[in-house]
């Protein structure tokens, strides 16, 4: 993204904070500490573990506020993680992604942010717009997916990895088959495998072993994700960790397609339950069949319905403009500016 920075007047200073070492840390935080003084920089704002412990450092050195954006788990297996994970609740103030995610971090540790803010993640209504989407987009994505007319497609977005719940999905298709009620579905899995190839094999023996191969595929990484959501009809989020807030969720939403979340995490804060589409409990294959079963059964007219609810939802709480101008608001704020 430097290109688009440069593009909107910004500017990309390249720092090696992709290291956890001390001495690469402390190292950045001086680097910053420089750069606050030759610049005038009032606030610095970090999103990210490593870099905010420099950040951190060379905000206290030069006496100026301290920001982070809280938008993960940040599991925790020892004391040590869970110290290294703390300095994104350490700003002078903290912005939670979800109602959910400052929940955890309240939760999570001992002692409590200066000041914590909920400012829910931000989807591009313009990039993500049905009406921008053209049919050819969409047909296009369709037959890359075999996708034949009349066929209902059930998509699940998210890189392949075990958390996502893509077998959970196959699991439910599974039970659907099994039931007589698979009827035209097919189920699109969207998402790269990053390396993570035993898993991806698993994936496809699964498939195999439920004698799905006709109703399930496999689409890799996928660039034009606004129409890959209109060329569905459902969307599932199967994930069986909460989601800090729920990307997908709110992008589908934003594309007026139902969608069926497990229910937990910040999800439940963007899929209204029966409205905008359903929420089934995590790791439930059954729960998610007949999730997919009660809206597959409902008219073309109901779905619509759903998801003009869910666009008018997202519209209203989960926009890129709001979190900015909630963001740039927080800024003043610690700054003592007028608005």
């Amino acid at each position: 993204m430097v290109a688009e920075l440069s593009d909107a007047g910004g500017e990309w200073i390249r720092l090696p904070v992709d290291s956890k070492a001390p001495h690469t840390l402390l190292a950045n935080a001086l680097r910053l500490r420089r750069l606050i003084r030759r610049r005038e920089i009032k606030l610095i704002h970090a999103r990210s573990r490593a870099p905010a412990w420099s950040a951190l450092l060379a905000a206290r050195l030069s006496g100026i506020p301290f920001v982070t954006t809280y938008h993960g788990i940040y599991n925790a297996s020892s004391g040590l993680k869970r110290f290294y994970n703390s300095v994104m609740a350490r700003g002078d103030a903290v912005i939670a992604n979800s109602v959910w995610t400052a929940a955890h971090i309240a939760r999570e540790y001992k002692f409590q942010p200066k000041r914590l803010v909920v400012i829910p993640r931000g989807i591009n209504l313009d990039r993500f717009d049905p009406a921008k989407i053209s049919a050819e987009r969409v047909a296009a994505l369709r037959a890359k997916w075999g996708a034949k007319a009349g066929e209902f497609v059930v998509l699940l977005p998210g890189r392949l990895t075990r958390w996502k719940g893509q077998i959970v999905l196959i699991d439910a298709l599974s039970r659907l088959k099994h039931a007589g009620a698979l009827g035209n579905l097919r189920a699109v899995l969207v998402g790269d495998a990053q390396g993570r190839r035993g898993y991806e094999a698993e994936i496809a023996n699964l498939i195999a072993a439920y004698g799905l191969e006709a109703s399930i595929v496999l689409t890799g990484h996928e660039n034009d994700m606004a129409a890959a959501y209109l060329a569905g009809d459902i969307v599932v989020s199967a994930s069986t960790d909460p989601e800090a807030f729920g990307r997908v969720a709110a992008e589908a939403g934003a594309m007026e397609r139902p969608v069926i979340a497990t229910n937990h995490g910040g999800a439940r804060e963007i899929v209204l339950p029966g409205r905008s589409g359903l929420l089934t409990e995590p790791g439930d294959a059954a729960g998610l069949a007949e999730g997919l079963l009660k809206l597959l059964n409902e008219t073309a007219q109901v779905r619509a319905a759903m998801g003009k609810e869910a666009r008018a939802h997202v519209a209203a709480r989960f926009t890129v403009e709001r979190m900015c101008a909630d963001t740039l608001a927080l800024y003043r704020d610690l700054l003592g500016e007028q608005a």
